[in-house]
């Protein structure tokens, strides 16, 4: 099964669950229906499906004014470089409801695709999910597999309070990832462990599991035993199990595929070195040149071969 496929059934059954619920967006039940991802989406007749305009702005306020209402609704996204004109919801209205309490009972999921299959150009390049969620605080997901989309749909997507949950357009047409088996999850839904090992752990951020995934193949190919793990939030998280994680490794390598300039990838390291207990680290980055905002290839490069072959040299020392 292709990526979009798994999310649009896996919205067809949590939305077809609930009543008053209102979904709303551009062409969300009409044309493409945003790429196929909300192909098909019914919902009971005390609902709504509204086809709005493009008028980012007020559809956000729409989404919370709603909430505040004790109406739960989805405002779908056709990309995250949209929400740009709902800054001021995002960080205003957003912080005015928690400091009263208001729209408690009430859900309001903001769900945009992230453009990061490259060649857009500059306004549709805006893989920088972690800038969104930190600007107020805001709960946010990334669903990269089988399991953590089946996770976070089914306890997330209409869940009281106000959270973001982004796809990857670049893994539209992919197969859909599942792992094997699930070791652990936390119960903010937003740390994901996948694999055990001794030797080095693996931590993936943003979509970047599939390349962390390879990675780990790679190792365990070479007879080297390494855990890995999924953060799907991209802000700092709950992320205690990593810690203990990397007391028995010593050896961390984090992936993260966005173009965040500043990721929460860097304060888990600072944390784990603060703990005590980091011997080697290494966080893989896409390389951003000066022509980013031109139509390019847009994709993080890893060399898994000679990852693998420099962390077994320096195990040699």
């Amino acid at each position: 099964m292709k990526y979009i496929e798994l999310i649009n059934n896996l919205l067809r059954e949590e939305v077809s669950k609930h009543e008053q619920l209102v979904i709303f967006g551009q062409n969300v039940s009409a044309g493409s229906c945003i790429g196929g991802m909300t192909r098909g989406l019914s919902i009971p007749k005390s609902g709504r499906i509204i086809n709005s305009t493009n008028s980012e702005n007020s559809l956000c306020g729409f989404g919370f004014g709603m909430m505040i209402n004790d109406i739960s609704s989805i405002f779908f996204m056709k990309q995250l470089d949209f929400l740009l004109l709902g800054i001021d919801h995002l960080v205003n209205t957003f912080n005015i409801i928690r400091s009263l309490k208001l729209g408690k009972d009430a859900s309001f999921t903001i769900f945009p695709i992230t453009v990061d299959n490259g060649y857009q150009g500059p306004q549709s390049s805006l893989n920088n999910f972690a800038e969104f969620c930190s600007i107020a605080r805001i709960p946010g997901y990334c669903i990269t597999n089988k399991i953590d989309a089946d996770e976070i749909l089914k306890s997330k997507l209409i869940e009281p309070g106000f959270r973001i949950i982004t796809i990857s357009q670049r893994l539209f047409k992919e197969d859909i990832i599942e792992p094997k088996q699930i070791l652990f999850i936390n119960d903010e839904k937003t740390v994901f462990q996948y694999e055990k090992g001794n030797d080095i752990t693996i931590v993936s951020f943003n979509f970047s599991f599939p390349q962390a995934n390879k990675l780990f193949l790679e190792f365990k190919n070479n007879g080297i035993n390494a855990s890995l793990f999924n953060i799907n939030s991209p802000i700092k998280t709950n992320w205690k199990k990593i810690y203990e994680d990397v007391k028995n490794t010593k050896n961390i390598i984090i992936l993260d595929d966005s173009n965040s300039f500043n990721i929460a990838a860097n304060s888990l390291i600072v944390d784990l070195v603060l703990d005590g207990n980091l011997e080697s680290k290494r966080i893989l980055k896409k390389e951003i040149n000066d022509e980013w905002l031109y139509p390019n290839e847009d994709i993080m490069k890893i060399n898994y071969k000679e990852i693998v072959m420099e962390w077994k040299n320096k195990q040699k020392y």
